[in-house]
């Protein structure tokens, strides 16, 4: 299996001086000898059809249902993700996908915060997901029931590196992936993967029945209503920074939600510090941006920062872009 790099620095989490502009690099591949004796497979149990939805590489009745939903969605959501929004719009729609989703991904459950160790850890979780994806998103639920922070490798579809790593890893492009560097597993399955974050860090305790049950049945909601946003790669995506960015966010809040489909849409790999309500990462964030709320960005390879989804939306857009 494929080693995944070592998780990124987190200067942001203490004070630093501003750093100096970088331009941005290819990323290199992580080594695949090293891999092979940190990650171990765990076969999936739950149904297969969640299988086949939530993979596209195809041959199931789930991955027909997202080949068709992709251009759909694409042209419903309006073409290109870069161009002026309609702000009622995105904000109406993403709000009522919150609703949709509630309580699931707003705060941490009670006492998760004394198992995700201080505020300052680098996290040794990687998730490879795409946001439209409704069983990814429940593996972020639950990451942010736990406050738990990861490496975020987003896969949309169209992908030109994080696809093939998914590959490379676990034989297959299926997502959810999980890879724990600190346990060695590596595992497929949305249901496997939430059981296990609750098992390893939540005390062992099993998850909340409603959380796993819910998303066969509203867990299309928000890929509906946001048309598709953070399925497919942005026509003019693929410049990788040198450093992951970071987003303080949680998963089911309505602002954030549009920076992580941005994210997704550019492909861009970033440190996720989920905050949800009662995270023991709220203090470090309040001391970074003066301010406890979601989403905030931080690019270390430029030195942006800021709290504005709409800034961040045009900052990345314009930064990123190959033709910029």
């Amino acid at each position: 299996m494929l080693h995944l790099t070592h998780p990124a620095r987190h200067p942001s989490l203490r004070p630093t001086p501003p750093r100096r502009a970088a331009a941005p690099a290819r990323a290199r591949p992580p080594s695949l000898a090293r891999a092979r004796t940190l990650a171990r497979a765990r076969p999936p149990s739950v149904g297969a059809a969640e299988t086949e939805i939530a993979s596209t590489s195809g041959g199931g009745g789930g991955g027909s249902v997202l080949s068709f939903l992709c251009p759909l969605l694409k042209l419903l959501g309006g073409g290109d993700p870069s161009r002026e929004r309609n702000d009622f719009v995105e904000v109406t729609t993403s709000s009522i996908s919150s609703l949709a989703r509630l309580p699931w991904g707003s705060k941490v459950a009670t006492s998760s915060g004394d198992n995700t160790g201080p505020a300052t850890s680098v996290p040794t979780l990687q998730l490879y997901e795409f946001e439209a994806c409704p069983f990814c998103r429940r593996v972020r639920e639950a990451m942010t029931e736990l406050d738990l922070s990861a490496e975020v490798y987003p896969c949309p579809k169209g992908s030109r590196r994080h696809r093939e790593m998914v590959k490379k890893i676990g034989g297959k492009e299926q997502f959810p992936l999980l890879v724990d560097a600190s346990t060695g597993v590596t595992m497929y399955e949305s249901g496997d993967i939430v059981n296990y974050l609750f098992r390893q860090y939540g005390q062992g305790r099993s998850p909340p029945s409603g959380l796993l049950e819910s998303t066969i049945f509203t867990g299309w909601v928000p890929t509906l209503l946001r048309a598709g946003r953070g399925m497919t790669l942005w026509n003019n995506a693929g410049v990788v920074p040198a450093e992951k960015l970071e987003l303080f966010s949680y998963e089911n809040n309505s602002y954030a939600r549009i920076v992580r489909e941005a994210l997704c849409e550019l492909e861009l790999p970033y440190v996720l510090q989920n905050v949800g309500e009662g995270s023991s990462k709220m203090d470090a964030l309040q001391r970074i941006s003066g301010s406890k709320q979601v989403p905030y960005l931080i690019d270390l390879n430029t030195g942006f920062q800021s709290g504005d989804y709409k800034k961040i939306l045009s900052y990345l857009f314009q930064q990123y872009s190959i033709s910029s």
